[in-house]
């Protein structure tokens, strides 16, 4: 028996593959995780893209996913949806989920000129939120605002969100090796070097070698984006991360030591910040417990974004209240 490394599976947004595929003028389908019973490594809304000869993404802890993508190809042909149950209640009793729960999965078969896939791509170039309904056989995505994952029996309805973004201020190696570290996660990264080499670091990023402030106003920083300045104390630099203050985004950070955090927000205050939003800065950045290496500052400033990314989007789904009205939190844990 061989097997090999699916490499793909690590992929959680679709439309990430779903641009190329779309290039391609491939047919696809979507498989959508919509129901749970009991417990399950995934939750409802989870997804997987399926074209003719791959697949992206994870519905369970790789139980499930051949099948899948088995089932994609056979509704590609058919041109029908299907709808998969497996654990509890499955008719495929050869399949197993050592969670021992109850999963429904809709698979819909999708042409590469749908005007809704159009949609929705051109939402996620623009960052801009979209909502996509669904029951398998007709689909429409339009602008969205936040709201929860839902699924009637019949159809589903899902928010689709810009990725998070995180821009770097800094040229040193934290700041290459929290760039580096971020676009392994999936973040959509831009750094902040001004003066610096005329070439990026390494492809995969956004690159912007003007002053602080003004790099910022170049990229839109949104409600999707955090920023995180990892130079030491430089002029230009506070006034970029005064700038991020006043922003949307959703986390703004800083390195330094926290015997001169009263002299940076003394100098904050000189460039009009409000108090309510120097409240908002997570100084020095990153989840405590890491060491002070390049790499590990790294690591807990990209955990930092990530969780407070999850964690701000889960709460305003949950109350229906936009992420760009409150001030992120200083600390969170799910």
């Amino acid at each position: 028996m061989t097997s090999s490394w699916r490499m793909t599976a690590q992929i959680d947004d679709i439309r990430v593959p779903l641009a190329g595929v779309r290039t391609a003028g491939q047919p696809f389908a979507i498989a959508t995780l919509v129901a749970v019973e009991g417990s399950a490594p995934r939750e409802p809304g989870a997804q997987m893209l399926i074209t003719a000869d791959e697949y992206w993404g994870f519905l369970s802890g790789g139980c499930i996913e051949a099948d899948v993508a088995r089932h994609g190809r056979e509704a590609l042909a058919e041109g029908t949806p299907r709808i998969l149950l497996y654990g509890e209640g499955s008719p495929w009793i050869d399949i197993k989920l050592a969670c021992g729960s109850g999963i429904t999965v809709l698979v819909e078969p999708i042409a590469a000129d749908d005007p809704a896939a159009a949609t929705l791509m051109k939402g996620f170039a623009a960052r801009k939120p979209v909502m996509w309904e669904s029951n398998g056989r007709h689909r429409s995505a339009s602008q969205g605002e936040d709201a929860a994952f839902s699924w009637d029996g019949a159809g589903y309805t899902k928010l689709y969100v810009p990725s998070a973004r995180l821009v770097l201020i800094g040229e040193d190696g934290t700041a290459l090796a929290a760039a580096a570290l971020a676009v392994q996660a999936g973040m959509e990264v831009a750094l902040v070097t001004s003066g610096g080499p005329e070439a990026p670091p390494f492809p995969g990023i956004a690159y912007y070698r003007s002053a602080p402030a003004k790099a910022l106003a170049e990229i839109g920083i949104d409600r999707w984006s955090a920023v995180a300045v990892l130079s030491h104390d430089r002029e230009d630099d506070e006034r970029g991360l005064a700038a991020a203050l006043q922003s949307p985004a959703f986390y703004v950070g800083a390195i330094g030591a926290r015997a001169r955090l009263d002299a940076r927000i003394a100098r904050l205050r000189g460039h009009g910040v409000s108090e309510t939003q120097i409240a908002r800065l997570h100084a020095p950045v990153g989840l405590q417990g890491f060491g002070k290496a390049p790499r590990e500052i790294a690591l807990s400033l990209v955990a930092e974004v990530a969780q407070a990314f999850h964690a701000r989007v889960a709460a305003a789904r949950s109350s229906g209240e936009s992420i760009s009205s409150t001030a992120p939190m200083l600390s969170v844990s799910r």
